[in-house]
């Protein structure tokens, strides 16, 4: 069977057929995980993987509304409606902005994105690290100072050919909500599993995502959402369908205990309805493609910290926008040879990476042993697939945010780490 036309625009336009075709068949060969797999310059992307924990947060509002709510069963439902909408912007806004899914730069141990949003919620701020590179996994953390709410969690991947690009999404989200008030008030906690995903439209060089399988949202109030993924079919349904039920935690199987339900296009519209799926009554449509976005904020690249991700690769994504792929590939390779240089050093010296926000749980983590089994998350949070169980640490970000560089210190990280 041949290979189609590529469609104009296209990374498989711009690299011409062949090439393409060559960097396809390179894939189906390859054994082992694909995110170790060196892409070729056409289907580079200028951002990192650390500016994808921003994902979670592009409309501050329907993230804060839970707090506002007395009800617990209402605010699980708010905390559905929440995620649902954060789909769109996570796994489609590249593809509509771009024409197509470019592979994002791989993150080097340390390396940060920082960034704040303002709106009706307030002030927003966030904070995205990369923790393991070894396996690579990125810890994030979102915290609105109006409502007090707090999103923690981190993220791996890992990439398989099996017809299509397979990827496994490993970690897990943690939603805090501060409920209640003076003696009373309780910090009540969403346990949030993340989807499985493959790539479509390889054959015709123009990928994009689709979504698979199903994940979990489980309160500590004794409520569970459960999601599931479909696509378009060979004869039937849509592309990125959702359904999801919100119904007693332990209760999944019984559709009379089904309190509210969602369905749609996590990329168009999703209708909100109360009680179970056979006597549902329409509650709200969300239009995930007309809801505007709160952009988020970041600070002029020469104010940045030197491990900040744009300022980092800003020389590499100044070489992809103009399409030098021989300057990107030496950019890169500066990169990855200073990071390569500092983990003999640390191994020499008997030394590991002093992360600058989180930490690697050492003990039990009480989210995981309350929530855990209803979500499927095992107790140790995957540890061994991500190199560590990671959670926030509200002191190191304090520390961080008191730090000041002089010019001389900027220089010598950016000599050690960067390779400048």
């Amino acid at each position: 069977m041949s290979t189609p036309a590529p469609a104009p625009g296209t990374p498989a336009a711009q690299a011409g057929a062949g090439s393409w075709t060559a960097f396809v068949k390179s894939i189906a060969s390859f054994n082992g995980d694909l995110s170790s797999l060196t892409a070729p310059p056409f289907i580079l992307s200028s951002q990192s993987l650390t500016e994808f924990s921003a994902y979670w947060a592009t409309h501050p509002s329907l993230l804060t509304a839970p707090a506002a709510e007395p009800d617990p069963a209402k605010r699980a439902a708010l905390v559905l409606k929440w995620f649902l909408s954060t789909l769109k912007h996570q796994y489609a806004s590249r593809s509509e902005e771009y024409g197509n899914e470019k592979k994002p730069l791989n993150p080097f141990l340390g390396e940060l994105f920082l960034g704040k949003w303002e709106d009706e919620a307030g002030e927003t701020t966030l904070v995205s690290e990369q923790v393991s590179h070894h396996p690579p996994a990125t810890a994030y953390c979102i915290r609105n100072h109006k409502t007090g709410i707090k999103l923690e969690g981190y993220n791996a991947q890992k990439a398989s050919f099996k017809s299509t690009i397979i990827v496994k999404q490993i970690g897990h989200a943690v939603l805090t909500i501060p409920v209640g008030s003076g003696e009373n008030k309780v910090d009540e906690k969403y346990l949030i599993t993340l989807p499985s995903l493959h790539i479509e439209g390889l054959l015709f060089g123009a990928p994009f995502v689709e979504l698979d399988g199903q994940t979990y949202i489980v309160s500590s109030t004794g409520y569970t959402s459960k999601i599931k993924f479909t696509g378009k079919g060979w004869v039937s349904g849509d592309k990125n369908s959702v359904t999801a039920t919100l119904f007693p935690t332990g209760k999944e199987d019984k559709d009379k205990e089904v309190l509210y339900n969602m369905s749609g296009q996590w990329i168009k519209e999703l209708s909100l309805y109360e009680g179970p799926v056979k006597k549902k009554s329409l509650l709200e449509v969300y239009d995930a493609a007309k809801t505007p976005q709160t952009l988020l904020k970041v600070a002029p690249i020469d104010e940045q910290h030197p491990l900040e991700s744009r300022r980092a690769w800003s020389k590499v994504a100044e070489a992809i926008s103009k399409g030098d792929m021989d300057l990107t590939s030496v950019e890169k390779s500066k990169i990855e040879q200073a990071q390569r240089d500092k983990r003999a050093a640390e191994r020499a010296d008997g030394t590991t990476w002093e992360r600058r926000y989180f930490n690697a749980v050492q003990t039990k983590d009480p989210v995981l042993e309350e929530l855990g089994q209803a979500a499927g998350v095992p107790l140790d949070g995957e540890a061994d697939k991500t190199g560590g169980l990671w959670r926030f640490d509200a002191s190191k970000a304090q520390k961080a945010e008191d730090q000041k560089l002089d010019s001389a210190e900027v220089q010598s990280i950016e000599k050690e780490l960067l390779g400048r």
